[in-house]
């Protein structure tokens, strides 16, 4: 499969989808004190066809019994990405205040077109010991973050990234997109968001390397293995802990999917995930993705002949190996892109900034 990075390596690169941040993050924030914490939201005008796959042993989610294939709602206006653990839930009630406001949700009474119940679903992430154990996202943070929304998306210690931790570094949001080039899904944009903040390691000790880098090779992400130094740094990083875990994020394509196939593309999302961080999925993470599927992109039915009764399977077969790739790099795209804060450090404090051409990740 042939495939080249979107225009903007976004997850917005799916045309359609909108991101937005809102979060409060106080220079001088410790473990204990200030505010280091925030909220993500994935806006979809008009709706999009959603499901998730849950993989973690301690999650935290809103709204996601309603995407299993099998149930009626089909389709989701937003999904929330939050800090705050189950109290970051919050969040949704304001998502669903300025999606209510801006008339977008599922009709209600075909009388009365202001009678509509917005879909949020969302998961969360555990942050509550960076900063004071009583700041975290409410319903205000999710509103904002829902008016914020749009094309571009800041990456790193931003939104549900502020106080995220990624094992001994700091982790952060990152994103990437994948456009493909041939084969039965050509045409097709495959895009990942994450939200790093994972209990197992995600670098190689022995590199300094992200472990993310391994289906691309180190020279996509303009990097280098470590120095000795910067290895006997990294070595002596305190351990995270069990506290500050959880790998949450968004897996997006502009195809048509139905809701059994987009779950599908969730459940490749944390095989890119799995590559990327070591272990993942385990007892104290709530490791979470949702996928979206915008419908742009009707598949060919003469793409690979008319009585070919794979061709719908082969197509979502690429767009999964896509998902993968796209959540792969989401994941270092975090890493790289996150800063140093209250003492945890970022990977470029610890390995020095090695990124030739950060804009192509």
């Amino acid at each position: 499969m042939k495939i080249e990075t979107g225009p903007r390596n976004a997850l917005t690169d799916v045309a359609g989808l909108l991101v937005g941040h809102h979060q409060a993050l106080d220079a001088e924030v410790t473990r204990g004190t200030g505010a280091a914490t925030g909220c993500t939201v994935v806006r979809a005008p008009g709706g999009a066809t959603a499901a998730v796959d849950v993989r973690g042993g301690g999650p935290g989610t809103r709204e996601t019994d309603l995407l299993d294939p099998h149930n009626t709602v089909r389709r989701v206006d937003a999904i929330l990405l939050t800090g705050g653990s189950a109290y970051g839930l919050a969040a949704a009630d304001g998502v669903m205040r300025w999606l209510e406001e801006h008339g977008q949700g599922i009709p209600m009474d075909p009388a009365d077109p202001a009678k509509i119940v917005p879909i949020v679903s969302g998961a969360v992430i555990f942050d509550l010991p960076l900063g004071a154990w009583d700041i975290r996202p409410t319903a205000e943070f999710g509103y904002r973050a829902a008016d914020a929304a749009g094309p571009e998306v800041a990456r790193g210690c931003v939104g549900a990234g502020t106080g995220a931790q990624a094992g001994v570094l700091k982790g952060g949001i990152g994103t990437a997109s994948i456009h493909i080039l041939d084969g039965p899904a050509a045409g097709c944009t495959v895009a990942a968001l994450a939200t790093v903040n994972a209990a197992g390691a995600t670098f190689d000790p022995r590199t300094g390397l992200p472990w993310g880098v391994g289906s691309d090779g180190a020279d996509h992400f303009g990097l280098r293995s470590a120095t000795s130094e910067q290895l006997a740094r990294a070595a002596a990083l305190p351990p995270k802990g069990a506290s500050l875990n959880t790998t949450i994020g968004v897996v997006a394509t502009d195809a048509e999917l139905e809701p059994g196939e987009a779950e599908r593309l969730a459940m490749s999302a944390h095989d890119g995930l799995s590559r990327a961080v070591r272990p993942a999925h385990t007892p104290l993470d709530g490791d979470c993705f949702f996928a979206l599927a915008t419908g742009a992109r009707v598949l060919d039915p003469e793409a690979y002949g008319p009585k070919t009764p794979l061709a719908r399977t082969l197509r979502v077969a690429d767009l999964c190996a896509a998902a993968a790739l796209a959540t792969e790099r989401a994941i270092v795209d975090g890493l790289l892109s996150a800063h140093t804060v209250a003492g945890i450090p970022s990977y470029t404090d610890v390995f020095g900034d090695r990124a030739v051409d950060r804009a192509g990740r």
